[in-house]
């Protein structure tokens, strides 16, 4: 037999009746009642899915029966079943799977035009169904040249009134109409977002119903301008108890639910409206497009979301936070369930919507809630984790992505769960960041055989070969994810990682190896094949640069290359050209972005930033007060006043900043620095500096990454004489003094200063020759002087010491061919 059932069979729950045995057994003893009464028995069935899975397999038991059953009994036994299965039919015929095999069936026992009908209508609803359109043409195939066998007349009799019963179901086997959709949400406070998503959402849907949790905003009076069904509810402390009173309240036949910042694609109005007609699903996953990043620079991720099902008293939500579904849906029936590309675009974690930090906080309280009251599952630990990236606490998320991992490889059941492709992702990434490089590529490759073709892990793979000091084999991953593409939506997949993200990681190691050309020319071409991702701007900027464009050169390419002329843009571009030195231009750059957005913290910072840099003490303190001590980017604010200040030994403003610094959420460690050098101008004044070890201010160690800022920061204004003051401050951190060497002697290298690194290094190999840090630092020096052959010594000296060392081996390997 060349046809084809619908793929794997179907697999019942646990707790789903199995009559396949007992059908096996009836059939094998040719007792065609006692397996007519098996369908009786699984009409008796409760529970509609395990009545529709235990019909199903009992005609697979019948198809499978007559491959083996003796020969002249095998017609009686597919029409007993081709008998049932159009009876099951006849009750619904909107049933794909069971279309399809008595298809099979009547085509089995030569019936051909009924077995074309119920193909084409089994085709007809669900044209991935596997294997149908095979079958269709296996159908022709037969017609062309097969010789029918002659039945028994009374075999013939009844299927010959089989087929017409078949024809007539084929027929009637179309999408329903007349259901209607709910659209369920639980909204507070969402004035903002919440009209945009109604306005998208409203022509879809045929009713529409909020749950209010106690908005103090027009959240409830814009919800009824859109004819919602509002039901004002206290917050019991669970997102499923509020999701469950919106179910309870739909009167629609099937349910669909969004959060305020989620909008349906209008194009795919029409295309959602038709999913009401498919009765044979349960429900429908959509994609969703989750945009990222602060100023909206193009950056997304793209996964399947479950978010229309039929309502069923049954489907309901458990879990107060990341609530989910899927667990009450008849999974275990793949044909029940379908994935959809119609689109819903996701704005909640775009740095202007969302406060990330503060509500990764309080979601943090209610899942360690839960985790205390005894819930320990991977998915809280997937959402713990990830929730803990939020607010930037990367070991802490990496613990919990590992525990979540170890509970589902150990699960002794093997449950899938649909949040493993992001788990994987977000694992493999959190290993990377905190350095656990042969990690992460251990980890991607399991991650890569449970996920074939998912490319963001290969990316990740990539950065941590980098990372290790294998280039060629960083970029032979780069150019493989270019190759494989972006990843499937159901794996999470990030938006770009098989096309415009390896490409940059590409162009930045050229720019490394000063193969400036070389990179331009490929973000140039990126940019004009992506004008939409914005991302693209800083490395292209930053590539122009460094080959040599002017500052207005760039700008105007850039210009002529980007979709349009964003705020992203403009800070991409300021950015650039502010790491470049190209300081009144990035600051020209700055202005035109609070033009279109004044109330950007960021860009009102980096305006700071940039008039910090061209000594302009006055006008960055001017431009850093407006920003609110409460906004989120009010500490960075606070800190460029009070560096302006200090500089200028304004001290008496200085204080007053730095009490409203520490009212902002200024960590301790910055307050205790600031504090220190207040301290330092208050006590010394106008008078020369006294030599460093008479400074006593004592500072915690913690102050150390604040202070090294501000050092840096002054030597790049070259203000040295106010630097050489506050160095001082390090003798009374916590800091052995060879760490201070290596804190010191990295700032004069990165900012010119290279006989003052020189020196410190020096010291360091004084007191220990076989310093192999310190090593690698005179080695740096040596080079950035020109002097490649003592270089080479200076890194070959610091591979004797140790082999491994890979800063000391990725800088031989980059001086040796020079040198030849």
């Amino acid at each position: 037999m060349a046809l084809r059932l619908t793929g794997s069979p179907t697999t019942a729950s646990p707790a789903t009746l199995d009559p396949s045995a007992q059908a096996a057994a009836c059939l094998d003893r040719h007792d065609l009642d006692g397996y007519a009464a098996l369908f009786a028995e699984a009409a008796a069935f409760e529970d509609v899915h395990a009545r529709y899975a235990a019909r199903v397999k009992l005609v697979e038991a019948a198809l499978r029966a007559g491959q083996s059953a003796d020969r002249a009994r095998v017609p009686a036994i597919y029409v007993a079943a081709a008998r049932a299965t159009v009876a099951l039919l006849e009750e619904e015929p909107r049933e794909p799977v069971l279309l399809n095999y008595a298809g099979v069936l009547l085509y089995e026992l030569w019936s051909l035009d009924a077995a074309a009908a119920l193909f084409a209508a089994a085709h007809r609803l669900d044209p991935e169904l596997a294997n149908v359109g095979r079958n269709l043409d296996e159908v022709a195939r037969r017609r062309r040249g097969g010789v029918s066998p002659a039945f028994p007349r009374s075999l013939a009799v009844a299927l010959t009134e089989l087929a017409k019963r078949a024809r007539r179901v084929a027929d009637r086997a179309r999408p329903a109409e007349g259901l209607r959709l709910s659209l369920c949400m639980i909204v507070k406070d969402e004035e903002e977002m919440l009209p945009r998503c109604l306005a998208a959402a409203a022509p879809a849907v045929d009713e529409i119903v909020i749950v209010d949790t106690g908005s103090s905003d027009r959240t409830i009076e814009i919800a009824r301008e859109f004819g919602a069904t509002v039901i004002e509810r206290a917050w019991t402390g669970s997102f499923s108890d509020a999701r469950n009173v919106s179910f309870g309240a739909a009167t629609g036949d099937w349910l669909m639910f969004l959060d305020a910042d989620e909008v349906l694609v209008e194009e795919d109005v029409e295309r959602l409206r038709a999913l009401r007609g498919k009765t044979w699903r349960e429900a429908f996953y959509l994609t969703e497009i989750s945009y990222t990043g602060e100023l909206g620079d193009g950056t997304a991720a793209t996964h399947t979301a479950l978010r229309v099902f039929r309502a069923r008293p049954g489907y309901r939500f458990s879990g107060s936070l990341h609530e989910q579904i899927a667990e009450t849906l008849p999974l275990h029936l793949p044909e029940r369930v379908e994935a959809t590309d119609i689109r819903i675009e996701h704005f909640g974690y775009l740095g202007a919507v969302r406060d990330a930090k503060e509500k990764s906080r309080r979601n943090i309280e209610l899942l360690l809630k839960q985790r205390e009251d005894g819930q320990s599952n991977p998915f809280l630990h997937f959402n713990l984790g990830s929730e803990y990236g939020a607010v930037g606490n990367p070991q802490a998320a990496l613990e919990e992505f590992e525990r979540a991992w170890e509970l589902i490889v150990n699960d002794p059941q093997g449950r899938t769960w649909g949040f493993m492709p992001a788990l994987v992702s977000r694992l493999v990434r959190g290993l990377r960041i905190v350095g656990r490089h042969e990690d992460c590529i251990a980890r991607g490759a399991e991650g890569l055989a449970r996920y074939p073709g998912f490319t963001d892990v290969v990316f990740e793979q990539a950065a941590a070969t980098l990372a290790l000091g294998d280039v060629d084999g960083a970029l032979r991953l780069y150019h493989e994810c270019i190759a494989m593409g972006d990843a499937p939506s159901r794996y999470t997949a990030t938006v770009g990682m098989g096309t415009f993200l390896p490409t940059i990681a590409i162009a930045e190691i050229h720019h490394a190896r000063g193969e400036t050309a070389e990179a331009v020319a490929l973000l140039d071409a990126c940019l004009g094949e992506f004008p939409g991702f914005f991302g693209l701007v800083l490395p292209f900027a930053a590539a122009l640069l460094a080959d040599g464009c002017a500052p207005e050169e760039v700008v105007a390419r850039v210009e002529a290359r980007v979709a349009a002329l964003t705020p992203t843009v403009r800070f991409m571009l300021g950015t650039a050209l502010y790491e470049a030195g190209r300081t009144e231009a990035a600051e020209a750059q700055y202005r035109l972005l609070l033009v279109d957005q004044p109330g950007s913290g960021m860009a009102r910072v980096a305006l700071a930033e940039a008039l910090l840099s061209q000594r302009r003490w006055a006008d960055a303190v001017a431009e850093a007060a407006q920003l609110a001590d409460e906004d989120p980017h009010g500490p960075a604010a606070r800190r460029s006043e009070l560096f302006a200040l200090l500089v200028e030994r304004d001290l008496e403003p200085a204080r007053t900043v730095l009490a409203r610094a520490a009212a902002s959420g200024m960590p301790a460690g910055e307050l205790a620095c600031f504090g220190a050098w207040a301290d330092l101008v208050e006590g010394r004044g106008d008078r020369e500096r006294t030599p460093a070890g008479d400074v006593t201010a004592a500072l915690p160690l913690e102050s150390v990454p604040a202070l090294a800022t501000a050092l840096e920061a002054l030597l790049r204004v070259r203000e040295v004489d106010v630097f050489g003051q506050l160095v001082g401050l390090l003798d009374g951190c916590p800091l052995p003094q060879r760490e201070r060497r290596e804190l010191l002697a990295g700032m004069y290298l990165r900012r010119g200063f290279l006989a003052s690194a020189a020196e410190e290094w020096l010291r360091v190999c004084q007191a220990d020759p076989r310093d192999v840090r310190g090593l690698v630092g005179l080695a740096q020096v040596a080079a950035a002087q020109g002097m490649t052959e003592d270089a080479i010594e200076f890194a070959r000296e610091a591979c004797a010491v140790d082999a491994g060392d890979r800063r000391a081996t990725r800088l031989l390997a980059r001086l040796e061919p020079l040198a030849a």
